[in-house]
């Protein structure tokens, strides 16, 4: 994976976190850290989930497990509904795009069904 040549990835308990890489961080090596970066997974029973800020950022670049979804569409999601979507990918995450590239966050597929993972407050805000 290129796009994450120049990053490292931590994990502390079920949870990853990312940081690019600095030539700083083996004068940091002896100090003990409990958290560094900006958190990019949590452990959801057998899936690793990305977090909102990790799609935000990194999600334009994904190939796979894409939904571009529409308005009325979203506003389904955000009220409780799953939405139907023919993938090849059986059950996980799906990064959600709305117009083109413009990365909302996640939602989880099941059953050729999505259901939101987005973060409510921030999806209406961003909708404005």
């Amino acid at each position: 994976m290129t796009l994450f040549k120049d990053y490292l990835l931590f994990r502390r308990k079920d949870n990853w976190y990312i940081m690019r890489k600095s030539p700083q961080e083996m004068s940091a090596y002896h100090l003990k850290v409990s958290k560094v970066g900006l958190k990019a997974f949590n452990r959801i029973g057998d899936f690793l989930k990305p977090t909102t800020r990790m799609m935000q950022i990194f999600g334009p670049s994904a190939t796979r497990a894409r939904m571009e979804i529409d308005e009325g569409q979203l506003r389904s999601l955000l009220s409780g509904d799953d939405i139907p979507f023919e993938t090849d990918v059986e059950k996980g995450y799906v990064v959600l795009t709305l117009k083109g590239n413009r990365v909302l966050g996640l939602g989880f597929l099941i059953n050729g069904r999505v259901r939101s993972q987005l973060p409510r407050k921030e999806v209406r805000e961003a909708m404005v």
